[in-house]
């Protein structure tokens, strides 16, 4: 109890940065700390501040595998998350679901027959061929929709304030290819 509880203001900053809901934070706090207790009445932790968020981790990969967010049937599953994995940061987890949720809202509101041949060649990796033979439609009218709807696709992300950084070094190298 000594060396928790003086940590006790530190772990709730942790949960506040890695935790949706305010809400909860009290909660989640709580059962942090019993769990630690618990653990402790069997045996001293070695060091008891990385157990403590070792528990705080695990905890909220325990509670974002109970929630059931998305339906992932058409982008992804489960597995993909790597959630099991010891791996798993929540807050990564959580950002990831975020991210599927909002492909999900684009997917829906691309045109059916465009949205329909981006499922079948970038969800289930069916070539252009195979893609064109289930959907009956030719292998160039697949690469129009491949185009247009990533297009739109990308159209929506950018309207929703999503954008992905470039690193540096591809950067550079982009620029140096143009410049030569």
């Amino acid at each position: 109890m000594d060396e928790i509880l003086p940590l006790e203001a530190e772990l709730e900053h942790f949960l506040r940065r890695r935790w949706r809901s305010a809400n909860d934070i009290p909660d989640l706090r709580q059962e942090i700390l019993t769990r630690v207790y618990r653990y402790a009445l069997e045996t001293r932790p070695a060091n008891p501040r990385a157990f403590l968020y070792r528990t705080a981790r695990n905890l909220l990969i325990d509670k974002i595998r109970q929630q059931s967010v998305i339906s992932m049937d058409l982008v992804m599953d489960f597995e993909a998350l790597n959630v099991c994995s010891d791996e798993a940061d929540p807050f990564d987890t959580t950002s990831a679901r975020q991210e599927l949720q909002m492909l999900q809202d684009a997917l829906e509101q691309l045109p059916e027959r465009t949205r329909h041949v981006l499922v079948l060649r970038r969800v289930h990796g069916l070539s252009q061929r195979e893609t064109a033979k289930k959907l009956q439609i030719s292998e160039p009218t697949v690469e129009r929709h491949i185009s247009r709807g990533t297009r739109q696709l990308a159209d929506y992300f950018r309207r929703q304030g999503v954008v992905r950084t470039v690193r540096k070094e591809k950067l550079s190298e982009a620029r140096r290819d143009d410049s030569a």
